[in-house]
């Protein structure tokens, strides 16, 4: 696997806490405006400190880590809203003579701390445009880390606790890019990540296929027999299933944030008693021994993640491209087979098509109640990945003809398609 500059992870999850009250970010400020003008200070009312850091980009990892932990407050605010109405404390800050409020979250104390920061986690970050900062969602030894440093290599690999911190943390310009999962050959789709890229205005800029090695962690000394439960991310417990049960494991299994967090969340809590589905390199980490090695269901196990930016790449026709849409109809799913038919009629292949709910109008009543009753459908949006460049004029006609049938048309990128040769027997982690 390619090289990858590790960061500790900064967007911390603030999931745990047991009040989170809507924290008020102050306006958005261009990252082109002088940092020295736009400096901020924040005095915890929690915590007897007091910390500057930049409006603008930031400058050092320490200012990645206060900007970064109000962002995931933030997601996790705006998750609670009709929970929680504001029962935190208020601070007072002043951006240019302007005082503004800020609510801040109260700080718990944690039984098992990061070690303290370095001299080197202190030094300097990379200036945007000198080096790539990449989200991810996860902390590290997660596969979305590995595939960020096979997109990538050589970035700054920026954990977060979320997949929607990871798409915030680009339109915020914490970071350049976000790698995400989008499906995976056992497990199907990774449908939160479909309704984030509606919901965000980022952008596909390629895509990258990761194999995926399970391994079965727990801590040193401990045997299958000891077990009595399993964790690790859905995804993860669905393409182990079967050989879960070959092995004869008898054992609950639960669902958390992602395969590495499971590592770290047993050893951190010393459970004896508890497992992980995990990556080899995980274990490495998190100092854990390797019950069983792949025990994924099929050995071809592989993961297509996609990279997002701010601003979208010009398409070109030198190399193989994959182009992403997503549409939606006010007649439901009749006009499914007229788009279908303009890809066909140009001989453009379709890799992939996903239908995910219409939020804004879940369902369609057809028919009228005085002549014999009606017919409620549920309504969709397709996503389609189709095998061509946007600069192809076939393409350009083939969506000209598609926004004829659709009332909703998005391009979410046009993108280099991932060519690297791949072998169910490598081990990239």
């Amino acid at each position: 696997m390619n090289s990858i500059t590790l960061s500790k992870p900064i967007l911390k999850s603030l999931s745990s806490l047991d009040t989170t009250p809507k924290l008020s970010i102050p306006r958005k400020i261009s990252h082109h405006q002088s940092k020295r003008n736009k400096v901020c200070s924040i005095k915890s009312i929690y915590k007897q400190e007091t910390r500057n850091f930049s409006a603008g980009l930031v400058s050092n990892r320490a200012d990645w880590q206060t900007s970064c932990a109000i962002l995931a407050s933030n997601v996790v605010s705006q998750q609670s809203n009709e929970k929680n109405d504001g029962g935190g404390k208020a601070e007072i800050i002043s951006i240019n003579g302007v005082h503004q409020t800020l609510e801040l979250v109260p700080i718990q104390q944690e039984t098992n701390l990061p070690k303290p920061l370095s001299i080197t986690d202190l030094s300097p970050a990379p200036m945007h445009g000198s080096q790539l900062r990449v989200a991810y969602q996860g902390v590290p030894g997660a596969y979305s880390e590995a595939a960020a440093g096979k997109a990538y290599p050589n970035c700054v690999a920026i954990p977060c606790d979320q997949f929607e911190v990871a798409f915030q943390a680009v339109g915020h310009w914490i970071a350049d890019r976000a790698v995400l999962p989008v499906e995976n050959s056992l497990g199907g789709s990774i449908h939160r990540n479909y309704d984030l890229l509606l919901r965000h205005n980022l952008h596909i800029v390629g895509e990258v296929q990761l194999p995926v090695h399970h391994c079965l962690l727990a801590l040193p000394g401990v045997r299958k027999e000891d077990l009595n439960r399993v964790i690790s991310h859905p995804q993860a417990l669905s393409q182990c299933e079967s050989t879960l049960t070959k092995l004869g494991l008898n054992v609950a299994r639960e669902a958390v944030d992602d395969t590495a967090g499971a590592a770290e969340f047993i050893a951190t809590h010393n459970l004896r008693y508890t497992a992980a589905i995990a990556s080899s390199r995980a274990a490495e980490l998190y100092g854990l021994q390797i019950l069983a090695d792949g025990i994924q269901d099929d050995s071809s196990n592989v993961t297509r993640f996609v990279m997002l930016a701010r601003e979208p790449i010009i398409p070109r026709t030198d190399r193989p491209f994959k182009t992403s849409i997503v549409f939606a109809h006010n007649e439901g799913m009749s006009v499914l087979f007229k788009v279908l038919s303009a890809f066909e009629f140009r001989n453009i292949s379709l890799t992939k098509i996903e239908s995910r709910p219409f939020k804004n109008r879940p369902i369609r009543v057809v028919g009228d109640a005085s002549t014999g009753g009606t017919a409620k459908h549920f309504e969709y949006m397709f996503y389609i990945d189709f095998e061509a460049s946007m600069a192809d004029p076939r393409a350009q006609n083939a969506l000209a003809e598609v926004q004829e049938f659709t009332s909703f048309l998005r391009v979410l990128g046009s993108y280099p398609m991932d060519m690297t040769a791949w072998s169910p027997s490598i081990r990239d982690l």
